[in-house]
């Protein structure tokens, strides 16, 4: 599935049923292309201005948040550390 512009907005495993209890199969090809097991955490998210949803596996975001968090930590040193370049005024000296 594409949009006009060319960009992919994902692939289309197929069609689900939601069950009385308000449960999902997903479809065995995303499980197997995403490695979806038995025990998987997914996070579930509203997408589509509330017509669609999103998942996501919970393992996914504690690394986006673990590089994020390394990152901020490395940008807190820089804005933490003195500045000790010197200090180029040639105004000053004329």
């Amino acid at each position: 599935m594409e949009q006009a512009h060319g960009h992919a907005v994902g692939k289309c495993f197929g069609t689900t049923i939601v069950g009385p209890r308000g449960q999902l199969v997903i479809p065995v090809e995303a499980r197997k292309e995403m490695g979806i097991d038995v025990g998987t955490k997914l996070l579930v998210f509203s997408h589509f201005r509330g017509e669609g949803l999103i998942f996501v596996k919970v393992k996914a975001i504690e690394g986006l948040i673990n590089m994020a968090s390394r990152r901020i930590d490395e940008f807190a040193k820089l804005v933490r550390k003195p500045d000790t370049a010197p200090v180029d005024n040639e105004d000053d000296q004329g």
